[in-house]
């Protein structure tokens, strides 16, 4: 059990600085500071409250990303809304075990055959981060008196369904808390949880799915397909076996493949839907794929999962979410030139790309949240060996005791990614020997590192190299990652265009209509105001651009770095079925004069092209 080469610091341990802490602010001013008061949802009238309103997975979910949020600004206000769902749900508790909303049938003094495990899931997940930022005394009796009814119900009432799916998500909590008392009846318990979840580990390792999915199933529904890659990762933990490594990876490989796109992310306008840069991607499998990567990376060790963390973070997050973070999509596009309710070639509503507070339904809107608190949360590991690594180079500043227990500060600065020089300023009580284990990307192809302004030879193991030394109060670690931009060959030799971790993209001209109006978190169609079928010319290079770093970065006005191109209009490039059609293989430029183009952040273009037709040089007059 526990084979695991890395450990998650507990919930405060990891604060958030500079462009990262202005995320989680904005995100507090807007949508999760306030759902409460304008999305009866989670309101007052939610089961989880108390009320009779909507009692399974939507109180719970916002709470999963509530209180890492609350905790990581020690916001009073935002952590008093946490600790009524939590108080709530530790009062409800029974003699048995289960707590919760009353939602179950007894039947002859047992539970119902239609007991459903999924939504507590959820809650445990946000109970676990909320003893590790208060100590509450109180949870961990709770849980292990929940899991004891757990044992004693769940042969006779399986995982099914959405529970069955997501299975891996009760095993990391029963994990956890096995961690913490060392009860053997959890280590069985998570047995058998672990034999009633899908078998994630045989789908992804000969993965069936190769074409658009246009019928309901468990195993193809993109936010299951986005929890379920870690559930490989979490039996592997159990096991040792290295197969479900080997899973995991092959299931990654067949899912960009046949569904990848350029955003780091699979498609998935609720099913897996193919590489179409049209196609959609729910943002509930937005958050569901960075938790997952950030369980990979504790579980393995491996820098590769930070690689693919970072691209879904840095991009595919903040390209679904209005920069005041007022209102955000279900669906988005990689290019994505109009979001109207219109029909689309999706599986969804007509206003699934909207900007809204709901749009096309409500999983979303609850669920979102957890994304940027957990990033921060998991910026750093240790390894139970007194030694710390960096999963990313996001702002932020390290609490942790290092070495023989020496308490440790690590202040990152730098304004990664939008620049491509991190700093680390290391505060120690007294001087202690440990590892500092920095992850190196492998988009960067000649890191330089430096310790107190000399150079340090770099030998990565896993995506990270290992400066194990003894660290005095101020020293400085120096790490540069030159970011190139390079032009990366997708479906009919269309392009995409990355430096570093940042995808980025043409910004279309935002005409933001009121499409309907509330008190406050409004729905807005967004419609072009510049053309936006431009091919990129081959050959013509990219001019990097830097400005002052602003206080939202992901706002294409105010983008902190930009490239600068040149490219044609493509005269063929048309729509099909209210979306940009598939980059032309044989792009019309006729008549077209070559012009300079300004790409910035995907994240930061709310109207975009990211996937380019390639306009070939022999075109060029």
């Amino acid at each position: 059990m526990h084979h695991s080469v890395f450990q998650a610091l507990p919930l405060g341990s990891i604060k958030p600085l500079a462009w990262l802490k202005d995320q989680l602010r904005i995100q507090a001013d807007g949508l999760t500071g306030h759902l409460e008061e304008h999305w009866p949802d989670v309101g007052p009238d939610n089961g989880w409250l108390g009320g009779k309103g909507e009692s399974w997975e939507r109180g719970p979910y916002y709470l999963d990303g509530l209180i890492p949020l609350a905790y990581l600004l020690e916001d009073e206000r935002l952590m008093s809304k946490a600790e009524r769902w939590i108080e709530w749900a530790l009062a409800s508790q029974k003699e048995n075990g289960l707590f919760g909303p009353e939602r179950i049938v007894t039947v002859n003094n047992d539970i119902d055959k239609r007991f459903d495990w999924w939504h507590y899931m959820i809650m445990l997940k946000a109970m676990t981060q909320y003893e590790e930022a208060t100590g509450d005394a109180r949870v961990i009796p709770f849980m292990t008196g929940f899991f004891r009814f757990v044992s004693e119900h769940i042969q006779a009432n399986p995982l099914r369904d959405w529970a069955q799916a997501r299975g891996a998500d009760m095993l990391l909590s029963l994990h956890w808390l096995h961690r913490r008392t060392g009860d053997e009846f959890l280590l069985e318990l998570a047995e058998e949880v672990a034999s009633q979840t899908m078998d994630w580990s045989g789908i992804l390792y000969d993965f069936p799915f190769w074409r658009k999915v246009e019928h309901w199933d468990h195993r193809t529904h993109v936010v299951n397909v986005a929890m379920g890659i870690k559930t490989p990762g979490v039996l592997y933990e159990m096991t040792g076996d290295f197969r479900h490594r080997e899973a995991i990876q092959r299931g990654i490989r067949s899912l960009m493949t046949y569904h990848g796109q350029a955003h780091g992310l699979f498609s998935g306008d609720e099913w897996l839907s193919g590489t179409h840069p049209s196609q959609g991607v729910e943002l509930c499998a937005v958050v569901e794929y960075m938790f997952t990567m950030e369980q990979l990376v504790r579980i393995f060790g491996d820098g590769a999962y930070g690689d693919m963390l970072e691209k879904t973070a840095f991009n595919a997050l903040p390209a679904a979410i209005a920069a005041d973070w007022n209102s955000h999509q279900y669906d988005q596009q990689v290019n994505q030139i109009l979001c109207n309710v219109a029909k689309r070639d999706w599986s969804n509503g007509d206003d699934a790309n909207l900007f809204g507070l709901e749009p096309n339904f409500g999983c979303c809107t609850a669920n979102m949240h957890q994304g940027w608190p957990k990033f921060v949360s998991h910026l750093w590991m240790g390894d139970g060996s007194g030694n710390l690594a960096a999963v990313s180079y996001a702002p932020c500043r390290v609490n942790a005791r290092v070495g023989e227990g020496v308490s440790a500060e690590l202040t990152v600065s730098g304004d990664y990614p939008f620049r491509d020089t991190v700093s680390i300023e290391v505060k120690v009580e007294r001087p202690e020997t440990f590892a500092i284990r920095l992850r190196i990307p492998q988009w960067c192809a000649a890191p330089v590192l430096q310790v107190n302004g000399k150079k340090v030879e770099i030998t990565a193991t896993s995506g990270y190299a290992a400066i194990q030394r003894e660290w005095k109060d101020g020293d400085q670690i120096r790490l540069h990652l030159p970011m190139m931009a390079q032009m990366h060959s997708r479906g009919s030799h269309a392009a995409s265009v990355e430096r570093g971790p940042l995808l980025f993209a043409l910004p279309v001209g935002e005409n933001w209509q009121l499409h309907l109006k509330r008190k406050r978190f409004h729905d807005w169609e967004v419609y072009p105001a510049t053309p936006w079928k431009y091919g990129l010319q081959e050959g013509a290079g990219f001019e990097v651009k830097l400005s002052d770093m602003p206080v939202q970065p992901f706002k294409a006005a105010d983008a902190p770095v930009r490239l600068l191109t040149k490219g044609r209009l493509v005269r063929n490039w048309r729509m099909a079925g209210n979306n940009a059609d598939a980059p032309p293989l044989n792009p019309d430029v006729n008549g077209s004069p070559l012009e300079p183009l300004e790409l910035v952040p995907y994240g930061s273009a709310k109207l975009r092209i990211a996937e380019f037709p390639l306009v070939p040089l022999r075109d060029h007059p």
